[in-house]
């Protein structure tokens, strides 16, 4: 590895300092592709521009969507309506986007035309049964390699039924695509979730006139029959992007950071919650809401943490930042362990494993379980070669790992970051100068 690739970093003397986190990526998805599909001229801001959204961007481009740049992070989207897109003519690429991949496989579900979709090594290895089944179901065809399991895919849209379905794990990117399909269905979708995951589709789609009722864990949509409403939004910082400077400064010795702008969607806020068990000293100020999300600015300085055990309900409130979580872990006073954490295995790398094996690179007292991980605690971390496995979450992760142990860590593929995160290195830099 060469250049960008690879990262070395030294611990860092103290980290002090206020950053802007990029705006939420989840809502950035979202933003463009139900505006997309409304009636009318929507101005969107904040937007995260990493390479997952910006493939989105690109998909919705090829399905005949005209979305224009407005400075360095905003955009105005020329909604096309729920029956304006038009057939690519060639392979959407989703890149390394799972969201892209999944949302818009539950939009093509209703389309009168065939799409292939595609992205790359990483993602044609991601598992995508759990959104083609219940499709089908409803009468779109599908298909995919591996008896309909991996991409690349190819979805020939059509008359939709509406569902009736218990969703097999908690996923947000399950349940939009769902939604997302019910929007053309011939009737209702009732969904059932075993568990609470985010919740930005359901909010969007209430704030753009689509009649959806969520009861506790079930949820009723039913079909529009007015436009959907285009959306000027603001997107909120990506609370995801902010857990690292969180523990950062809970597990550095002389840390004092404060990060603006932060969403506070329930959904996602898990590991606030854990550290918080954990003793992490966490301040909220500023509360606020903008765009029907709830806003704050976080301030996290040193902390003496301990152990937690963790799982159940909660994790996929917080299955993002289990990589992030991993290292607070590490090096906290007594035992830690995370449970009921098994969709790890099939995001970007498996997780499980991956976290396991480079945080124990870098000295820590780690195991990997079949559906979690258990930390001894108290590690004294020391600097070493380890790898990022092409994922940016894991990437990030052992770059704040970095900053707390002796000598030096070189991170392989740390151009990962650029997935999510494309200002993560100079915010690091400008934290610890």
């Amino acid at each position: 590895m060469s250049g960008e690739a690879r990262r070395v970093l030294r611990p860092a003397r103290r980290l002090q300092g206020e950053v802007e986190v990029p705006g939420d990526k989840s809502i950035s998805h979202r933003a463009l592709l139900l505006n997309a599909l409304a009636d009318g001229t929507a101005r969107v801001r904040g937007l995260g521009l990493g390479a997952d959204v910006r493939s989105t961007w690109r998909c919705l481009a090829a399905l005949g969507v005209t979305i224009e740049a407005e400075g360095a992070h905003g955009a105005v989207v020329r909604g096309v309506g729920l029956r304006g897109l038009r057939e690519p003519e060639d392979v959407l690429d989703a890149g390394n986007s799972g969201t892209t991949m999944r949302l818009l496989s539950g939009v093509l579900a209703g389309q009168p035309f065939l799409t292939v979709l595609s992205g790359d090594a990483s993602l044609r290895r991601r598992p995508m049964a759990r959104v083609l089944d219940p499709l089908r179901t409803m009468g779109a065809e599908a298909w995919g390699r591996a008896g309909g399991n991996l991409a690349p895919l190819a979805i020939q849209g059509g008359r939709l039924r509406g569902l009736d379905y218990a969703l097999p794990v908690a996923s947000a990117q399950l349940k939009s695509a769902l939604l997302l399909a019910g929007l053309y269905a011939d009737g209702p979708t009732h969904l059932r979730e075993p568990a609470a995951s985010r919740d930005h589709t359901e909010r969007m789609l209430r704030a753009q006139g689509v009649p959806l009722r969520v009861e506790g864990l079930d949820l009723t949509l039913t079909p529009p029959t007015a436009p959907l409403r285009s959306l000027d939004l603001q997107v909120p910082g990506d609370f995801s992007s902010a857990a690292y400077w969180l523990v950062a400064a809970c597990i550095h010795p002389q840390a004092r950071v404060t990060v603006r702008n932060v969403g506070m969607n329930p959904g996602r806020t898990g590991l606030l919650e854990v550290l918080r068990e954990m003793g992490a000293r966490i301040e909220l100020a500023n509360e606020r809401e903008a765009g029907g999300e709830p806003l704050a600015d976080l301030t996290a300085e040193s902390s003496d943490l301990r152990g937690v055990a963790i799982g159940g309900a909660l994790i996929p409130r917080l299955l993002d930042e289990v990589p992030i979580l991993a290292v607070a872990m590490a090096v906290a006073r007594g035992p830690s362990r995370i449970d009921d954490a098994a969709e790890l295995r099939v995001k970007e790398s498996d997780r499980l494993r991956a976290v396991a094996l480079e945080l124990g690179r870098l000295g820590a007292a780690v195991e990997e379980l079949p559906a979690g991980l258990a930390f001894g605690g108290g590690s004294r971390l020391r600097g070493a070669e380890v790898a990022s496995h092409d994922d940016h979450r894991l990437a990030m992760a052992l770059a704040v790992a970095a900053l707390v142990a002796d000598g030096e860590t070189a991170i392989g593929a740390a151009d990962s970051v650029a997935i999510s995160y494309p200002v993560f290195w100079d915010q690091l830099a400008a934290l610890a100068a």
